[in-house]
């Protein structure tokens, strides 16, 4: 650890003002922020496990969309852990035991994909999720705590900005490494002799070993510099004794506890939008191949990272509360024209809405942790945990789709998470326009 202590709340040792990044940290600074790139190759593999699960273990909608059930699952549970670990041994220690389990996960995959067992693959993305959930408790934080208080929201929203490229790059790997190319109608795969079905579904299974092979190695040479580089020292210790810190005490922070629902929503919306894409693409366009359509994704992803470098440029000029509503209220209007429109018209609203969502996440988290000080490290956790989100709609919508026949009402779901997230943004806003002096 560094010899530099920064106490959030009393405000010793920080950063002068308008520096982006503490001096002397800008190495540690960049891994952190690496971490951002490979939590989101793990999130954004899902969008595509989804497609591949239902052709290697015929599995329907709503049964692939358990898959992202069981991955935020993992985040609700661990999040929480992940903070009282990092409370007793410090933010080096849970980076490191998320980048373990991230890589342990990713290693299950393999005997996964030889026994074709829907079950291990769950097992096995439920570990991953684990580690993903202490790398998001531990780097979140840590990235606000690295510089400036002032410029939080900008600083996390560039470092999320790597959370898009990693969503930008994960459906490319995955078109190009994990869809085998080879697509069967149903027709197809009925007309097959036992033996030769078999050997189809365990040859997509197999598809998946060696990308998740490759990302445990990567996931190690992380850690290994992790473990070596120079890091701030976040103390926490000195909290204000004034202000109680127990979990209920600090949830009961209005602006926590409204970051908590609002991520709830905005991260259902986030999942269930990119989960379905490839079906949603497939469904309104369904001469267009899964790969293209993979490809499509990623260009949506491109968006989304996209729009993180220029909502952080915006906040320059743009209040952040200001943006994530009028960003929020453009994603409204998308959704639920993706919802009713017909063919690319749908389909391109659906892309659009990646960049509107781009600063959701760090923005919301960032007003929920701001004023929490040296009680951020329970704070940070119960946003996190807000991420179950992304296991309950994926779900729902799989069995909307399959109630209705048909993918597309469900993007109505996603239309009313954002409208939740606009009720937030307007709400803090009014609440800091009231904390201003008067005159």
């Amino acid at each position: 650890m560094g010899s530099v202590t920064i106490f959030p709340e009393t405000g010793n040792d920080r950063a002068p003002r308008g520096r982006f990044v503490r001096q002397g940290y800008l190495a540690g600074f960049a891994l952190v922020t690496s971490l951002f790139f490979l939590w989101a190759i793990a999130n954004n593999f899902n969008d595509i496990l989804i497609r591949q699960f239902q052709k290697a273990l015929a599995l329907n909608r709503a049964e692939a969309g358990f898959i992202q059930f069981v991955f935020y699952l993992g985040y609700f549970t661990m999040a929480l852990p992940a903070g009282m670990l990092m409370r007793r041994f410090g933010y080096r220690a849970g980076i490191l035991c998320g980048l373990g389990l991230y890589a342990t996960g990713a290693l299950l995959f393999y005997p996964a994909a030889e026994i074709r067992e829907y079950g291990v693959f769950l097992a096995a993305l439920f570990v991953i999720a684990s580690g993903a959930a202490f790398l998001e408790t531990a780097a979140n934080p840590y990235i606000v705590a690295f510089g400036d208080p002032e410029r939080a929201s900008q600083r996390l929203n560039f470092a999320q900005a790597f959370n898009g490229f990693g969503g930008f790059v994960a459906p490319i790997i995955g078109g190009l490494f994990i869809f085998s190319g080879v697509e069967h109608s149903a027709a197809d795969l009925a007309a097959m002799s036992p033996a030769r079905l078999a050997a189809y579904r365990a040859s997509e299974a197999q598809m998946v070993q060696t990308p998740y092979l490759v990302l445990a190695l990567v996931i190690g040479c992380i850690a290994l510099a992790i473990a070596f580089v120079r890091l701030p020292r976040i103390e926490q210790q000195r909290a204000d004794s004034a202000r109680p810190s127990g979990l209920l005490p600090v949830l009961r922070e209005p602006a926590l506890a409204g970051a908590v629902i609002a991520q709830f929503f905005y991260v259902g919306a986030q999942v269930g939008v990119w989960s379905f894409f490839v079906d949603f693409t497939k469904e309104l366009s369904p001469a267009t191949p899964e790969r293209t359509a993979a490809f499509l994704l990623s260009i949506s992803l491109m968006l989304f990272m996209a729009g993180r470098f220029i909502g952080t440029a915006l906040m320059q000029r743009i209040d952040a509360t200001r943006l994530l509503l009028v960003f929020a209220c453009i994603n409204i209007g998308l959704a639920v024209i993706a919802a009713l429109a017909g063919g690319w018209t749908a389909i391109g609203a659906l892309m659009l809405t990646s960049f509107f969502m781009s600063i959701m996440f760090p923005t919301i988290f960032s007003l929920g942790v701001k004023d929490l000080g040296g009680r951020a490290m329970l704070g940070a956790p119960l946003i996190i945990m807000a991420i179950i989100g992304g296991a309950v709609f994926p779900p729902i919508m799989g069995l909307v789709s399959q109630w209705t026949g048909h993918i597309q009402p469900a993007m109505l779901m996603p239309a009313g998470c954002f409208a939740v997230v606009a009720v937030y943004a307007a709400r803090v806003r009014r609440i800091a326009r009231r904390a201003l002096p008067i005159g």
